[in-house]
């Protein structure tokens, strides 16, 4: 009789377990799910990690902590993000060694109204555990240059203005399905400034990864995810420097059922973190 009643309770458990919402499910890039423990197990054997996030979403930013929280468990880590623009670097690393406090950072640096709740945590980390953080990102004054008048303007930047950004002159693929998809939905709006705007950072980002990256090390990267949907973006100026380093990717997707990841969200990431689209947001 003990042993009925035990067996009851187990299945009522489990029963109350597998009923609950899910918040957010993991997929591959197939669209079969898979357990968070497996994406940490595969991604420890990457050089160079790419972390997409909705800029707003709560399950995202969760996720960047946590993972990145791990993966320290096994590897040696570099962190960066695109939130964080190279000309700001030296800031940066006056406040990973204390030097300067958040009061001093958050007026000098030009952080993302969304620093405090959603990318402070990720650095006080770095902080906290004496890892490098990278300022990856275009000085955004240089990005809205590009927008008006094309690459050509960073022609005439200074040597100094020059180092915060990606080798000049900056390759340029206009046929990238990413790049095609930004025109098309942003309609009237779009131009191909637009577009080269968006590839100075991509390239930018890329070379900052690289630069900094180091061997035996695990390089991860926090961006928008369509900075490195479809393996393009960042992964392909990557690629084109440095083919034979291994990547992974992690974009997140939003929505209405995350049972079943939709075909469009399928091969676009290495993971697709699908979150419920009644998610709240951070802002």
């Amino acid at each position: 009789m003990k042993r009925i009643v035990v067996a009851l309770v187990l299945l009522l458990f489990a029963g109350n377990l597998y009923s609950q919402k899910p918040a957010y499910l993991i997929y591959n890039s197939k669209g079969k799910k898979v357990t968070y423990k497996k994406m940490i197990k595969e991604l420890e054997d990457k050089d160079i990690v790419l972390f997409g996030e909705l800029h707003n979403n709560p399950i995202a930013h969760w996720l960047q902590y946590e993972l990145t929280h791990d993966l320290n468990a096994s590897r040696k880590l570099i962190l960066g993000a695109e939130m964080l623009e190279a000309d700001n670097q030296v800031l940066l690393n006056q406040y990973l060694k204390d030097s300067i406090n958040y009061q001093a950072l958050d007026s000098l640096a030009r952080l993302w109204p969304n620093y405090k709740t959603d990318y402070a945590p990720l650095v006080d980390y770095a902080k906290d555990n004496q890892l490098p953080f990278i300022a990856t990102n275009i000085p955004r004054r240089y990005a809205n240059k590009v927008y008006k008048g094309g690459f050509e303007v960073l022609d005439s930047l200074s040597n100094q203005e020059k180092e915060w950004i990606a080798p000049l002159p900056i390759p340029f693929d206009s046929e990238l399905k990413t790049y095609k998809n930004i025109l098309e939905m942003m309609g009237d709006h779009g131009t191909p400034e637009l577009v080269k705007a968006q590839a100075t950072k991509d390239a930018t980002m890329a070379h900052f990864i690289l630069k900094n990256y180091q061997k035996e090390h695990l390089f991860i990267h926090y961006n928008g995810a369509y900075h490195s949907d479809n393996y393009e973006g960042i992964l392909w100026y990557l690629k084109r420097k440095e083919p034979n380093l291994k990547y992974g990717t992690i974009t997140t997707v939003s929505q209405e059922n995350v049972n079943k990841l939709l075909n469009e969200n399928k091969n676009i990431a290495d993971f697709i973190i699908c979150v419920d689209n009644n998610m709240t947001t951070t802002y």
